[in-house]
């Protein structure tokens, strides 16, 4: 049984004249990382509002067709709290996120939990060990509103993970943060890969997809242009064609290669590709 199942999904919004989406299918494994890159405008996020149930719930009038899984099961079949368990999604924005009503982080983390009535010593064990799980004890006891955006972020994150899904969306987590904030979030997101975590991340950080991620969608306005690994995703030049560049390693090997007049299979994609790569095209000995 899949953790995420997809199929023939097709969206309209309702003032917009062509389809968001369409014709989607794709599987996602118990523990596999996707990635999804693509174009602004080409309804990656709408398919994250699909895969949390928000569309078609929460979009009157649209014209939508296909069917979600989760679990085996259909999404319309789980009840809110239910589906808060099991699916755990990150928004872009996190000012959107936070509640707004809680006077510490501690309590904003809490908050989904509270909702859901668990008990309080539950609710008390659960928010502190995800605070150090994240290494985010430093910000406990400050006010949400006093936080970068950044640490908003790693609240956000925080106030998802404490509810322990199985399966993760996570929307351009990234977008608005400086390096160092970017570096924090995926080191979060690596901890979420490290407990055999279900991930589906929308992100345009393509150098750091090569270096966490199991597996990357391309998607555009026509469907779902490739479905492959990593290394054979983002080696492709079919991203360039579509508005996602290439990781910065496989750009410097492909002019490498132009400028002597060779060719190779695949490029690499991360750094450690980079170094072999460049090791064996210059003759080096390891």
């Amino acid at each position: 049984m899949k953790a995420l199942e997809i199929r023939d999904v097709s969206f309209r919004y309702p003032i917009g004249k062509d389809f968001v989406l369409k014709n989607i299918s794709f599987c996602v494994d118990h523990g596999e990382f996707l990635a999804v890159v693509g174009a602004n405008g080409g309804g990656k996020t709408t398919l994250c509002n699909i895969l949390r149930g928000f569309i078609p719930e929460f979009q009157n009038g649209c014209d939508f067709s296909g069917e979600v899984l989760i679990n085996g099961r259909k999404i319309s079949d789980y009840s809110s709290g239910d589906l808060a368990r099991e699916v755990g999604f990150v928004f872009q924005n996190p000012f959107i996120q936070i509640s707004g009503v809680k006077k510490t982080v501690f309590e904003e983390i809490a908050f989904g939990l509270e909702n859901l009535g668990t008990p309080k010593e539950e609710m008390r064990k659960s928010v502190t060990d995800i605070i150090e799980l994240l290494r985010i004890g430093d910000l406990k006891d400050k006010h949400p509103a006093e936080l970068s955006g950044g640490q908003r972020q790693r609240v956000a994150l925080a106030s998802v993970l404490v509810m322990n899904p199985d399966i993760l969306i996570i929307d351009e987590p990234t977008s608005q943060l400086d390096p160092q904030g970017t570096q924090e979030i995926f080191d979060i997101i690596r901890i979420m890969k490290e407990q055999n975590k279900t991930i589906i991340l929308v992100e345009h950080k393509i150098d750091l997809i090569s270096e966490y991620a199991d597996r990357v969608i391309l998607l555009n306005d026509k469907g779902i242009l490739i479905d492959d690994t990593v290394d054979a995703v983002l080696s492709d030049k079919i991203l360039l064609n579509n508005g996602v560049p290439m990781p910065e390693i496989a750009e410097v090997a492909d002019m490498y290669l132009q400028l002597k007049e060779k060719k190779t299979d695949r490029l690499p994609v991360n750094m450690e590709q980079g170094i072999r790569f460049f090791r064996d095209s210059m003759g080096e000995v390891s």
